[in-house]
């Protein structure tokens, strides 16, 4: 089976015609599908990612994000769709046939306001469906899109989704949480590794979810981010340990720091409370 893999998308039949233009802080793509029986595969953006179909659609067009995102219908021209940047989106698709465009836009320059949009599809929407339209009709005509084009458009999408679809959406803080029994079990596979580097991915693939999802879940669940979490339990580590000066002496001791054996006669005295102070010799 051929999938097509690049840095968002993963599907078991790649399509045709696959164009894609960047520049710093977003990115366009547009591609023509053959009719095809049937695809199917995820997309897990980095960025905010905009889609829309811009000819022809689907028989039948299945998904669900991590978000809580359900569809399941057809797929017509001018549906347009947006997926938050680390939320990903399991798809299924038959008997399609189409043309589609899509817009990312990097979360660290787009407006604040749309990191509280989640997942949505809606049946139409002009301006969306028209500047996607145009940067596809350009890039098919001039073979390339120019940056300051791209970052504009990219710019003016962000602040159209802020006050357009933003208001309609209530605050994303308590859409993403962690059960009990997760946050129990995040917190203890911080405290087995709090000794060695940790990664997103080590807490999040043994709940099952994205690390995007992981992410936004902890600190809604905990009001800070895992990164605070780690760096917090480290340093209350650290505390308990200085607060039994003993075993952190005994411990630098016999993993080889000092390794006389007066030094280690010394920190048996410590332990017994037999430690006493001798004149220097």
């Amino acid at each position: 089976m051929q999938t097509m893999k690049t840095e968002d998308w993963k599907l078991t039949q790649p399509p045709q015609d696959h164009l894609k233009a960047e520049w710093s802080g977003g990115r366009f793509e547009t591609a023509r599908r053959g009719r095809t029986g049937k695809v199917e595969g995820k997309i897990e953006p980095h960025f905010h990612l905009i889609m829309v179909t811009l000819n022809g659609g689907a028989a039948y067009h299945a998904f669900r994000t991590d978000d809580g995102y359900r569809y399941e219908g057809r797929d017509a021209k001018g549906m347009v769709s947006f997926l938050p940047a680390g939320c990903r989106r399991e798809l299924i698709l038959r008997d399609v046939a189409w043309e589609w465009g899509a817009i990312a836009i990097d979360p660290a320059i787009s407006s604040p306001r749309l990191a509280n949009i989640k997942s949505f599809l809606v049946g139409r929407d002009d301006f969306i469906y028209g500047m996607t339209a145009q940067m596809g009709g350009v890039f098919h005509r001039d073979g390339s899109l120019d940056a300051t084009y791209g970052s504009t458009m990219a710019l003016a999408l962000s602040e159209y989704l802020a006050n357009r679809i933003g208001q309609r959406q209530p605050d994303a803080s308590a859409r993403y949480t962690l059960t009990r029994r997760q946050l129990n079990d995040t917190y203890e596979r911080i405290d087995a590794m709090l000794a060695a580097p940790i990664a997103i991915a080590d807490l999040s693939t043994p709940l099952g979810i994205s690390e995007g999802h992981f992410f936004r879940a902890f600190r809604g669940a905990t009001g800070e981010t895992p990164l605070q979490a780690i760096s917090n339990r480290r340093m209350d580590h650290a505390a308990r340990l200085l607060r039994r000066p003993h075993l952190v002496f005994q411990r630098a001791i016999f993993s080889g720091h000092f390794v006389e054996q007066r030094a280690r006669r010394h920190c048996r005295q410590f332990q017994t409370g037999g430690w006493t102070t001798r004149p220097a010799s």
